[in-house]
């Protein structure tokens, strides 16, 4: 199962959220897409979608694509929006859903008001799902003082223990980032219960 970060050196993730290594400094920042140190500086904070995506078309197409290349192809449908004062919005989520379908090919529908449990349901049945989370997912024991902001690539399920398994893009250890166990409870916690459903497989 391959595993991408939003920032390309995955070990230095912790540096870079913590603020003691700023994102142009990534050593591996060539790897994004990126035109130059300053585009992927101004992106890598904005694209755990694109990287959700990214690990996706690795698991299901047997394509990998640069992150920023990703967002610059997003933007094209209006995934990602430059306000006046050059601050960036996205994911939006339907012009994504656009991209997607007429890129890759994928059937997907965003999720709004949707409790985990009816999407644990579907992992497993050829769905996978992209859901808003807040980003101190990365250490559940802790409170979030939100919830929603950040996207995880939710891809399977342990029936046995009834957690779903899922990728952070913004993981700060090994433990955080691959493979994340989680109950639907603490899920719960973190979750904005919306997201986007993505159809991988019939």
């Amino acid at each position: 199962m391959h595993y991408f970060g939003q920032f390309e050196s995955r070990e230095r993730i912790p540096d870079i959220l913590s603020g003691r290594l700023h994102p142009s400094e990534d050593p591996l920042w060539q790897m994004s897409g990126a035109a130059d140190r300053q585009e992927y500086s101004e992106w890598s904070f904005h694209i755990c979608g694109m990287a959700c995506l990214k690990m996706l078309l690795a698991q299901w197409r047997n394509v990998i694509i640069p992150t920023i290349e990703l967002t610059k192809q997003c933007r094209e449908f209006g995934g990602y929006t430059i306000s006046e004062d050059g601050s960036i919005k996205g994911l939006i989520y339907r012009p994504f859903v656009a991209f997607i379908a007429d890129r890759f090919g994928l059937e997907a529908e965003v999720k709004e008001h949707v409790p985990i449990e009816e999407i644990y349901h579907l992992l497993g049945q050829g769905y996978v799902y992209m859901a808003s989370v807040h980003p101190s997912i990365r250490t559940p024991e802790v409170t979030p003082p939100k919830q929603g902001g950040h996207l995880v690539y939710v891809f399977d399920k342990d029936d046995q223990h009834q957690e779903i398994i899922f990728h952070n893009p913004s993981g700060d250890t090994a433990h955080s980032q691959e493979n994340v166990h989680a109950t639907l409870d603490v899920f719960s916690r973190f979750y904005a219960n919306r997201g986007i459903l993505i159809k991988v497989s019939s």
